[in-house]
């Protein structure tokens, strides 16, 4: 997994590289926990992710449950496969799926 963080004004968009599984979920989890309070909207940029596992899913939960209700994270670029499981785990209701 590769990580890109880029801010624009108080807006976090983090680009996400291969896959979130088991072993790079913690890495995943600890670079946006890291920025927690510095941003007011996260994005989080999915366009070159191949695979995602429940841990990464867990991930997205924590971290939702982490900002203030008014700061939904974007997930943007979703492809066709990753954006099914999003859609059949309910992540649709707790995150902005684009």
């Amino acid at each position: 997994m590769e990580l890109k963080k880029q801010y624009n004004e108080k807006e976090l968009t983090i680009t996400v590289k291969d896959k979130i599984d088991t072993t790079t979920a913690p890495d995943f989890e600890n670079e946006i926990m890291d920025e927690i309070g510095k941003f007011d909207s996260l994005i989080i940029d999915f366009t070159e992710l191949e695979y995602i596992s429940s841990a990464g899913l867990r991930v997205l939960v924590a971290c939702e449950k982490k900002l203030n209700p008014e700061n939904i994270p974007s997930v943007i670029k979703v492809n066709d496969t990753i954006k099914e499981i999003l859609i059949i785990s309910g992540f649709d209701k707790i995150l902005n799926i684009q």
